[in-house]
């Protein structure tokens, strides 16, 4: 499996003309034609699905503030698998794809925590350490600055473009527990939002399946799995990534948001029934921010027998900002469809973002695969209220679940979605005390009421009246502390 464009990849600096833009377009909707007959003539890889893992971590100094110098930070690392983000406290890891028959879970396990207890003993080098957390804590108003933006150029030209669009800087605007109401003059304040995500390969009959499956559980993923409840001082959402993401990268003006202009960061709108649903939205809806055209004649490369790699397509699905994406990849001259999903923070520990990965894996395989779908018996609508509550609330949400009706989040899990999970393990060849190693970290997490989110909100809590980010810092500093444990979440006092 290899890498889907992503926000790393280097790109040029370069200004785009009109005509570059309309030549993008017409590219773009090639490609989107191509990869349609690819559909009908049934050109995936659909053997012994593969599954992934990609984590982004934060970086901090002894102190606990954010460390930004992560080019320094890749260097003393010199491990491919790392790779530069958006932020320069922010790096990325990306562990190889497994097969979950074949131990994939506790593969993830053992590579994560080995990659990252290397890395940190070369980034301690220079002065930096990793932290699994959605948010870091500790950034204040001077870290979201240009200065901050890694040196890649393809950072500062999306950032341009996405401010050019806009037409006037970003207002984040958030009201949780407290309040945060700021601006913006670049893109910065997404490198505040790290993640985690897991890929799963599909089927084109089965992809349907497998984004709506993913779609209908994602409130109920971000209510045990919450853990970015701080951002510049503030207690905001449980998971405040949500509500961050979605306002640091949008380009539309009030006016073009009071049109219903759709944003660029995502839930979607509607059930789909296949995946090229997905690309031709994406090509209807949404005007280029990066209209960097390739050479490649994509129907002259499928007709000459190969396999096209619609960068175009690829390229322009990288910057709509799904919380579940659809993946169109080619590994060895073979393409592939992907499910990515983008909506949990990593951490507190490696075995906790790896429980977070089995409890997904397995709910959607069972999900996708039912008799009678989940999103035919609940609206649309219903998943992504249910998503946004889940993302202000965390671990105390009520959702709405078919059957059921409203309930807590946590008892939904604990009697229906985890003997669901270890019925989807088990069909994807997960061996039994795996899959109860992790999914029982899922169930004691929901039987103690206590995600990444609560603990630390409960912490700095316990620190009284003190100076709020001296608070933050030492809480941060325990927190890194337990991580290195891997002792999940529930588990810590």
């Amino acid at each position: 499996m290899t890498r889907v464009f992503a926000m790393g990849e280097e790109v040029e600096p370069q200004e785009f003309t009109r005509a570059d833009r309309t030549h993008h377009r017409e590219k773009v909707r090639r490609n989107l034609d191509v990869f349609a007959r690819m559909l009908r003539e049934a050109r995936f890889d659909t053997d012994d699905p593969m599954t992934g893992l990609e984590l982004e971590l934060n970086l901090v100094d002894a102190a606990g503030d954010p460390a930004l110098n992560n080019a320094e930070v890749l260097e003393a690392i010199a491990d491919p698998a790392f790779q530069t983000e958006l932020g320069q406290f922010n790096i990325e890891v990306n562990l190889d794809p497994q097969r979950l028959r074949e131990d994939g879970l506790a593969r993830f396990e053992d590579d994560l925590r080995r990659s990252l207890n290397a890395a940190e003993v070369r980034s301690s080098q220079v002065g930096a350490h990793q932290v699994m957390i959605g948010i870091l804590p500790t950034l204040s108003e001077g870290h979201m600055s240009r200065s901050s933006i890694s040196s890649n150029p393809r950072y500062r030209l999306l950032s341009e473009q996405i401010l050019d669009a806009r037409g006037e800087d970003i207002s984040i605007e958030i009201s949780g527990r407290e309040r945060l109401s700021t601006t913006a003059d670049s893109i910065v304040p997404e490198a505040a939002c790290t993640s985690t995500q897991f890929h799963v390969q599909t089927s084109p009959q089965e992809f349907a399946g497998y984004w709506n499956a993913a779609q209908a559980i994602a409130g109920v993923q971000l209510a045990v799995a919450a853990n970015s409840p701080y951002l510049l001082g503030r207690e905001l959402w449980r998971e405040t990534r949500v509500p961050l993401f979605e306002q640091a990268t949008d380009t539309r003006s009030e006016e073009l948001k009071a049109q219903g202009v759709r944003p660029r960061v995502w839930f979607g709108e509607r059930w789909i029934t296949s995946v090229f649903d997905l690309f031709e939205e994406n090509v209807r809806y949404f005007p280029a921010l990066l209209p960097v055209t390739d050479h490649e004649d994509p129907l002259e490369v499928l007709e000459a027998g190969g396999t096209p790699a619609l960068h175009e397509l690829r390229l322009h699905n990288g910057t709509i900002y799904r919380w579940n994406r659809p993946v169109y990849d080619v590994t060895d001259g073979v393409p592939h469809l992907r499910v990515e999903n983008r909506l949990l923070a990593a951490g507190p520990t490696v075995a906790d973002t790896v429980a977070n990965a089995a409890f997904w894996f397995g709910l959607v395989r069972h999900l996708a695969e039912s008799e009678r779908p989940v999103w035919s018996q609940m609206s649309f609508s219903a998943a992504e209220e249910n998503f946004h509550v889940a993302a202000q609330v965390g671990v105390e949400a009520q959702v709405y679940w078919p059957g059921v009706g409203q309930v807590r989040a946590v008892e939904l899990v604990l009697r229906r979605l985890l003997p669901m999970a270890h019925a989807g393990l088990e069909a994807w060849g997960v061996p039994t005390e795996q899959r109860e190693r992790y999914l029982g970290i899922i169930e004691e997490r929901c039987l103690a009421g206590t995600n990444g989110a609560e603990w630390f909100t409960h912490k700095v809590r316990g620190h009284g009246a003190s100076d709020r980010y001296d608070a933050l810092r030492a809480t941060l500093l325990e927190y890194r502390q337990r991580m290195h444990t891997n002792e999940p979440v529930h588990t810590w006092d």
